[in-house]
């Protein structure tokens, strides 16, 4: 348990320093940092509104933390892709936007990749492409009243992080009328050759494979009739982890689903399943969840 909370943590906290020890991009923010109610141990945009974190990857000695940005208001609004990155995940610098709304939409949570076989094609004179995947919300779509207005896009860049083109053939995803459809999760299954999407609907979550980050397939679902069903089910992720000791060797798979409302003790939760994922479904003999945390404010945290 130590080991998954650890990882949480890893995503959550972003250690702030002082002024003299940060060095934001833009000129006009570095005083931002002595504000007397600024955090200095969460990680904290340069003003303006932020919420889940996206597309966690560390790539050529550099951490790259993604994140919702409201860079308008102090309130949710149409949202974007900020962006900052460290080299030890303390001492963190503010970089420009990394993904504007357009006219597929808002710009959801996601996760992003390193694609080091340059699989996607987007690769070019040697370098390995970042890609970012991530949830459309068209906003004109919701308020019609219709259901199809969450879609799945990617983006590319050669820089790592400091550029973005959007892919010409988004959304890669459609939508077929999943009211909440969205929050894409991304690895590389070295098992099986190909990468693997962890997708949510609403009360379940799907599981898809591509080739190239372009061609998806859908391979299976999970928990229609599992675990806690209190709120929508968001903010996905599965990944292995090992026993601490080789002498006894068992990986298990652990899958986070991120809960509002409907946590324990009410407000956001996330709550978790210890499975096995054999390239196409994940399974689990669990009957309940289990839960990361019992207050009411535990939410999105991703590896």
């Amino acid at each position: 348990m130590r080991y998954l909370l650890f990882l949480t943590l890893l995503v959550l906290i972003g250690c702030k320093e002082t002024t003299t020890q940060q060095t934001p991009v833009a000129q006009e923010f570095s005083s931002n940092y002595d504000e007397p109610y600024r955090l200095q141990y969460h990680f904290s945009p340069p003003a303006k509104w932020m919420n889940d974190p996206n597309g966690l990857v560390y790539n050529d000695g550099v951490y790259h933390l993604f994140y919702q940005y409201y860079p308008e208001d102090i309130v949710w609004g149409p949202m974007h892709w900020g962006h900052a990155t460290s080299t030890d995940m303390v001492h963190w610098e503010n970089k420009p936007i990394a993904l504007y709304p357009d006219e597929h939409g808002l710009i959801f949570s996601g996760s992003a990749v390193v694609d080091k076989d340059n699989t996607s094609g987007f690769g070019k004179d040697g370098v390995a492409p970042l890609v970012a995947i991530f949830t459309y919300h068209l906003m004109e779509g919701e308020k019609a009243g219709r259901t199809d207005f969450q879609t799945q896009g990617i983006a590319y860049s050669l820089d790592n992080g400091d550029s973005w083109t959007k892919y010409e053939g988004n959304p890669v995803i459609g939508n077929e009328g999943i009211k909440d459809f969205r929050d894409p999760k991304v690895f590389w299954d070295k098992d099986t050759k190909q990468w693997v999407m962890i997708l949510v609907a609403g009360d379940h979550a799907k599981f898809y494979k591509s080739p190239n980050l372009k061609d998806w397939e859908l391979m299976s679902e999970f928990g229609k009739d599992q675990g806690a069903h209190g709120g929508v089910w968001e903010c996905p992720d599965l990944f292995p982890l090992n026993h601490p000791d080789p002498d006894h060797y068992a990986k298990k798979w652990v899958l986070l689903i991120s809960m509002n409302p409907g946590a324990p003790n009410g407000g956001s939760g996330t709550q978790y399943f210890i499975g096995d994922w054999d390239g196409e479904k994940f399974t689990t003999d669990q009957k309940e969840p289990l839960w990361l945390d019992y207050g009411m404010d535990n939410y999105a945290g991703v590896t």
